[in-house]
């Protein structure tokens, strides 16, 4: 199955043409597409998205506290979190997108580790994978994963970190999401672990309508695109590409629970 690991569907860009976005990724043999909610107020639009009967293609949300959004973060939101979750339990498959960010100007290191942590223990005490945003922060994450010990793991989103965070996080239980910035020549460091890391600990993603790939640089990213995805990293290891999507597929499928019935 071709999955799009991690995919703002529900962004306003797509307001005007979703179907028809939806549309062109079942063109492009995408059978699923992961969902992360960003901040409280996208939420709810989010499950309305997912929970939607469709026949051709599958949406699945998860919920979370994007650091990059602290501004409009208020503290009893966590509460509402881990109460929608709760409510939500059959159908959200991840708490995400949460994590770190220390790229940020001027960005308040200890309240994104406040709520990261707070996350954390909401995703520990459901038992549900993370979906991570990790810049500039791997060796912090790394850290409060550890001392976290989730049950199910979960996805670093565009992973830009070093082979040897890489292995950690493997050894945590997570996979790795590649996506659109390994279409980029210059990205040679990100190129070169899409070839070598085993091919299990890889998952696909597009981050549409974000981290769109180098042929279409000017335009809104699509979930379509994750085939393209598949196609590079085949090309770059020397594999088929139905190879690449069987096991990304299987790894996305068993590690978010993804149920297609």
């Amino acid at each position: 199955m071709l999955i799009d690991s991690h995919c703002h569907l529900d962004f306003p860009v797509f307001d005007a043409n979703r179907e028809q976005v939806l549309r062109r990724a079942v063109d492009a043999a995408v059978t699923a597409i992961v969902v992360p909610g960003v901040t409280a107020r996208d939420w709810s639009r989010v499950l309305d998205l997912c929970t939607r009967e469709r026949q051709d293609i599958r949406l699945f949300p998860a919920l979370g506290l994007h650091p990059c959004f602290m501004s409009v973060y208020e503290a009893d939101q966590l509460e509402a979190l881990a109460q929608l979750i709760a409510q939500q339990r059959s159908s959200v498959v991840a708490v995400g997108e949460i994590g770190l960010d220390f790229q940020l100007e001027q960005f308040d290191a200890q309240a994104q580790l406040d709520l990261f942590e707070a996350q954390l223990a909401i995703a520990r005490d459901f038992e549900l994978p993370v979906l991570l945003h990790v810049r500039k922060a791997h060796d912090q994450v790394l850290k409060l994963l550890r001392r976290y010990r989730l049950v199910r793991g979960g996805i670093v989103h565009a992973f830009s970190g070093s082979e040897q965070q890489a292995r950690e996080y493997a050894k945590l239980g997570f996979k790795l999401g590649f996506g659109g910035a390994i279409s980029y020549s210059r990205a040679t460091k990100l190129r070169r672990l899409a070839a070598q890391l085993p091919l299990e600990w890889i998952v696909l993603e597009t981050d549409a309508p974000d981290m769109p790939l180098s042929q279409w640089r000017d335009q809104p990213n699509e979930p379509r695109h994750v085939a393209d995805v598949a196609g590079i990293i085949a090309g770059l290891r020397g594999e088929a590409v139905h190879q690449i999507v069987e096991v990304t597929g299987s790894s996305a499928t068993e590690l978010l629970g993804l149920n297609y019935s």
